[in-house]
């Protein structure tokens, strides 16, 4: 049993053996409670690396199921009450986890976006029918943000259970991050962008090398729709969103297939839709609002 306040540092892995060798060694110089690696059924010797070279760190094997369910794994198994998400591919600076540790203080604080020196907090804008997201305008103090990265945020874990973690919906990858915060948001928790916690993404992860690039942009566009299929109850945005996928289609025939690829999940999504629609207690309006405000 750790002790109160405790970090865990959970890793997805995926084939990513040589960052996790480049890697890991900067991860422990952070100093956390405890680190898992969860195995998402690799097979280029990251299994063998882990087990040879970091004995001390926890590793979970499991077969192949993807990005989200195997974070879920991970934040299953971890026994902090704070989970810090990191991706094979970034690097934290020594420190990085002691601003955290004052801002989840903070009992609504869900969420902490860590900074990657190339980006910035995220914004997240509803503009004309549809959500798109976006670097919000770097700051130099703390501030709220649309969402904390999958690749390279800080959760409370309890807040994560009650939430059952990344939807699967989303699967093999993308919106999975911004569609747990929202829902967040949505329940009356609040996600940080913490300027002082700094990490570096090196972007070598596995999505851009394993997938072709036509193949990325199509689940990309396809999981924007399910988010505001999903998430979004206002009547008058659900009508904005109507008129705005209609304009789309007609203006792009080919976005034909991004909606059918989306209606094969329809059942699913009106399912969650329901789940999340009784559990809201700040409306999708005040939210977007609250980010159009702060983005000035």
């Amino acid at each position: 049993m750790l002790k109160k306040d405790s970090i865990s540092i959970v890793i997805p892995n995926w084939n990513g053996r040589d960052l996790l060798a480049k890697n890991l060694n900067k991860v422990l110089l952070s100093n956390p409670d405890e680190i898992i690696v969860s195995d998402d059924g690799s097979n280029d010797g990251s299994i063998e690396l882990l087990k040879e070279s970091f004995p001390n760190i926890k590793l979970h094997i499991h077969p192949h199921v993807g990005f989200a369910k195997n974070c879920n794994i991970g934040v299953s198994l971890a026994k902090g009450d704070i989970i810090v998400l990191l991706n094979t591919d970034v690097v934290p600076f020594k420190n990085f986890l002691d601003p955290l540790k004052k801002d989840f203080k903070d009992p609504k604080v869900f969420a902490i976006s860590l900074f990657e020196s190339q980006w910035s907090w995220g914004l997240g804008r509803w503009k004309n029918g549809i959500v798109e997201h976006e670097p919000g305008r770097e700051s130099k103090e703390k501030h709220i943000s649309f969402w904390a990265s999958g690749g390279s945020g800080a959760f409370r874990k309890k807040i994560w259970e009650e939430l059952e973690g990344f939807d699967s919906l989303y699967a093999p990858f993308y919106w999975e991050d911004i569609d747990l915060s929202y829902r967040a948001w949505k329940r009356g928790y609040k996600i940080i962008w913490e300027p002082k916690s700094i990490v570096e993404h090196q972007h070598a992860g596995t999505i851009g090398s394993c997938f072709p690039k036509e193949y990325i942009e199509t689940i990309s566009q396809r999981n924007q729709l399910l988010f505001v299929w999903k998430n979004i109850t206002d009547s008058k945005m659900i009508r904005e969103h109507i008129r705005w996928l209609l304009k789309k289609i007609i203006k792009e025939p080919r976005y034909l297939k991004i909606v059918f690829l989306a209606l094969f999940k329809f059942i699913k999504v009106m399912k969650n839709r329901s789940v999340e629609k009784k559990q809201e207690k700040i409306k999708d309006r005040e939210i977007f609002d609250l980010f159009e405000k702060i983005n000035g």
